[in-house]
């Protein structure tokens, strides 16, 4: 049998077309490339964001911000020395963005200018860590990603 022009285009548009549905088919099904947005409430957020960027500037002009380091215990996180620990209030949250159920939030509990997240509540890679804080009625946001 003899195979013309027209024939071979229409094989070649159903051969691409499988292929493409292959391949839309496998991305769907697959749990690997599964992905949720970055936060549920996308637009809520979204309508805070200047206060964000305010909280930030303040964190910004104070002497010394938040700083943090991988120890073996964990992340300590440690707030300005200059500060009264009693007046620091917050949370502090550590989103993971390869998994939702990773994600978790800490009081800000001071007994000295460090706090220690503990290495149990961690795995190995890629970490938000926003600190969301107020000392003294001024409030104050540390953002960073972070690789643990």
């Amino acid at each position: 049998m003899k195979i013309n022009w027209g024939t071979a285009i229409v094989i070649a548009f159903i051969g691409f077309i499988g292929f493409i549905m292959y391949f839309v088919v496998n991305m769907a099904a697959n749990d690997e490339y599964d992905h949720d947005l970055v936060v549920e409430d996308y637009y809520q957020q979204e309508l805070k964001f200047q206060t964000e960027i305010d909280k930030e500037e303040n964190s910004k002009a104070l002497k010394t911000n938040i700083s943090w380091q991988k120890t073996q215990e964990g992340i300590l996180i440690t707030f300005p020395e200059d500060l009264n620990i009693k007046d620091i209030k917050g949370i502090v949250f550590l989103y993971r963005p390869s998994n939702k159920q990773l994600d978790f939030e800490t009081l800000i509990s001071l007994s000295n200018h460090n706090l220690l997240i503990p290495d149990n509540r961690l795995l190995g890679g890629r970490w938000n860590i926003k600190i969301d804080w107020t000392y003294n009625n001024n409030a104050y946001l540390f953002k960073e990603e972070i690789n643990y």
